[in-house]
């Protein structure tokens, strides 16, 4: 039997080597556990119901419930009555290389990274699906589901293919109910690329703006209107999800996590972190890390 290629180290979800895309169906009877997970994941609900948890909230779900998760972010399921997800997992490094583009495109940009960051979302992105787009994704799901046990250097083509008709699908319909939707500026593109590659960097609104030759009060204009946030608001999420990782997959000490990701006043950092996972540094750390101990609930 081939290796599961989505594993568990005490809380923390993550891919086997080699690993980059998973799809697959899984039931869930009462309830599954308080996790967080080192990928991005797209699931849907196809049966039964249940309750999702999160830092959003309690949230009931339904056959046809989409919710997008981000790295980082933790999630339960409660209250299951033969709840039925189908999982979509996919690597954070294919979505900054092979999916670079979706970046650009007004839907997938939005349901990848603008989305999740706007909007006091918090990493996380919900949608329904109506019957007709609900039957069209599962089938997507399935395609990529029959690819699990061939080598990936055949077949990623085929892998991105069934991936990125699966998150289209999906955009769609976060289009349709969300009525931010625009063409996005060359401008807020590069500005996310110039923030990401250099997090650490203390960055100003006017040294961006600098940077792409625009007026700053210009690209906050551009930017919000795509995104729903600032440059530096969106630079500090970014931040919070790169310490997030580190805190996870890491030995290095909170105050040195908080530097490498440009917050070297530690104060600000705490209170950063925990205005986004709703969780102090330390205790997520505590809570997700495979050496973790045991914290109270949040």
């Amino acid at each position: 039997m081939a290796e599961e290629p989505v594993q568990t180290r005490g809380t923390v979800l993550h891919f086997v080597e080699g690993t980059v895309v998973h799809a697959g169906p899984h039931v869930h009877v009462r309830s599954h556990p308080l996790h967080t997970h080192s990928f991005f994941e797209l699931l849907l609900v196809t049966g039964g119901n249940g309750i999702h948890h999160s830092l959003a909230g309690r949230q009931r779900l339904r056959p046809g419930d989409a919710i997008l998760l981000r790295p980082g972010v933790w999630h339960e399921y409660v209250e299951c009555d033969s709840l039925e997800v189908y999982n979509c997992c996919f690597s954070a490094d294919l979505v900054r290389r092979e999916l670079a583009w979706a970046r650009e495109d007004p839907l997938l940009g939005y349901l990848l990274w603008t989305g999740p960051f706007s909007a006091q979302r918090r990493g996380m992105l919900a949608t329904h699906l109506d019957p007709d787009t609900l039957t069209e994704a599962i089938g997507h799901l399935d395609g990529l589901r029959q690819l699990r046990n061939q080598p990936i250097g055949r077949h990623r083509g085929e892998l991105i293919g069934w991936l990125s008709l699966y998150l289209s699908c999906v955009a769609r319909t976060v289009a349709g109910r969300d009525e931010r939707r625009e063409l996005i500026h060359p401008a807020v593109v590069d500005a996310m690329r110039m923030m990401e590659a250099e997090p650490a960097r203390r960055w100003t609104l006017t040294d961006l703006a600098a940077e792409l030759h625009l007026a700053p009060g210009y690209l906050v204009r551009v930017f919000k209107s795509v995104t729903g946030v600032p440059p530096m608001a969106y630079l500090s999420r970014h931040r919070v999800e790169l310490a997030a990782d580190r805190l996870l997959h890491t030995d290095l000490p909170i105050n040195r996590i908080g530097e490498s990701v440009g917050w070297p006043d530690q104060n600000y950092f705490a209170r950063r972190f925990k205005s986004h996972y709703g969780l102090s540094a330390s205790a997520y750390r505590q809570r997700f890390n495979v050496r973790k101990s045991s914290v109270p609930h949040p």
